[in-house]
């Protein structure tokens, strides 16, 4: 990004709201040395900046300063349609008509040298998700919930239960092909994530009082217990393992052909854990603890005697 690009990044980034220098520096990849500098200029340029020192503080546009509507050059129209392309890929969102009316509005509006540029490139990246077939009819209403702070309560079908639940709903994010919810569990006493398409029966509901059950883990008085795993993975086993969101940064080569998973799991996670390696198979052998290689092991032979046992 050239100086005149970035000044007018930092523009965009005002009209939002305050913004640090350490902020905007992240943002543009710069030093933050590079942001004062850039901050000079502007002035220099006229621009009617203003500062507040303090953490809450930060540079600010003087209050009627606006900029006029800008173009989208080649490269910020691509990152906002490879964007939205890969939200069509789900098979439900709080989208469903905007994502298609919006990337129409786009392309009508792109300079014709701009539309010539991006539609090759779009063509040839893609965000891979796995096809599905669900609706989420509760996500704009959860999500709603989520945003005003509101505990709700839910009607969830698990893989082995069907039950009521409290919980109080932190944030929504898609991963996979579905739609999750992380959330803490009044019923369960901790932090879980739940997919959004197996709840059904919303309804508000004011918070559990402060120390009921186990509610004060929601506020951060404890910390859940972890256990300490280890694994080695074969590459298969590597790029099943990284996809997961919670330890898939955990893994490191550690050979030729070889990386190492190494990582603390909730004991709430066990079975969860159990259940990866046993379908890992031969991609992965689990260094310890050992209580999780026995549980593997006994998974596996129990597979194994039944095979046998309908084969005789």
């Amino acid at each position: 990004m050239n100086r005149m690009d970035r000044l007018m990044a930092i523009l965009i980034a005002l009209q939002q709201g305050n913004q640090t220098a350490a902020g905007l520096a992240a943002k543009l990849e710069v030093s933050r040395r590079t942001i004062l500098r850039d901050m000079q200029a502007l002035s220099e340029m006229g621009i009617p900046l203003a500062a507040v020192s303090g953490p809450q503080g930060g540079y600010y546009l003087m209050e009627g300063y606006q900029l006029p509507p800008l173009q989208l050059n080649s490269r910020e129209a691509l990152c906002l349609l490879f964007a939205l392309e890969g939200l069509t890929r789900y098979a439900d969102t709080p989208f469903n008509s905007e994502r298609w009316t919006v990337m129409d509005k786009i392309k009508a509006i792109l300079p014709r040298e701009t539309a010539e540029t991006v539609h090759p490139m779009l063509d040839r990246l893609e965000v891979e998700v796995p096809k599905r077939k669900y609706t989420v009819p509760h996500l704009n209403e959860l999500l709603d919930y989520a945003s005003s702070n509101q505990w709700v309560s839910v009607f969830y079908h698990s893989m082995n239960n069907r039950r009521r639940l409290l919980i109080h709903p932190l944030r929504i994010y898609a991963a996979n092909g579905f739609w999750y919810c992380d959330a803490y569990s009044q019923t369960h006493g901790e932090q879980r994530i739940f997919r959004i398409d197996r709840m059904t029966e919303l309804r508000p509901e004011d918070p559990p009082e402060v120390g009921e059950g186990d509610g004060d883990r929601h506020q951060g008085k404890s910390e859940p217990q972890t256990v300490h795993i280890r694994a080695k993975l074969t590459y298969r086993g590597m790029l099943q393992v990284e996809r997961d969101e919670h330890v898939g940064e955990q893994i490191s080569a550690v050979g030729n052909e070889e990386w190492l998973a190494d990582f603390h799991l909730p004991v709430s996670e066990w079975h969860w854990a159990v259940q990866l390696f046993y379908a890992l198979g031969t991609e992965a052998e689990v260094l310890e603890p050992e209580a999780l290689r026995r549980e593997v092991c006994a998974k596996a032979a129990g597979l194994l005697a039944a095979y046998e046992a309908n084969h005789t």
